[in-house]
């Protein structure tokens, strides 16, 4: 994992006033921009963090969403199905923080 990209998930998961789903079992042919679209449906992202393997090239099938409201993060936490390329994607453990 490239270490900006350590780096950038390490701040938004320390940071108490940010509202982060984590989302795994991406698919490969799913980039961040498709992350990106498809959980703008819930609200407004701030960040959208997808790291790269840099030998493989490849990303590592995970994720990380900023939204800008506690609301917004709600509205993902009741879709039961998040579906990017045809794959069920995992929201396995989300982060709800208050400011």
């Amino acid at each position: 994992m490239a270490a900006s990209a350590v780096r950038s998930a390490v701040s938004l998961r320390t940071n108490v006033s940010r509202r982060v789903a984590f989302v795994r079992k991406i698919p490969w042919t799913a980039a961040s921009s498709e992350l990106r679209e498809h959980f703008a449906q819930f609200g407004h992202i701030r960040k959208c963090i997808v790291p790269f393997d840099k030998e493989t090239g490849f990303h590592r099938g995970m994720g990380w969403i900023q939204f800008s409201s506690e609301e917004e993060l709600h509205n993902v936490l009741q879709q039961e199905n998040h579906v990017i390329d045809g794959v069920k994607c995992l929201k396995s453990w989300l982060i709800l923080r208050s400011q």
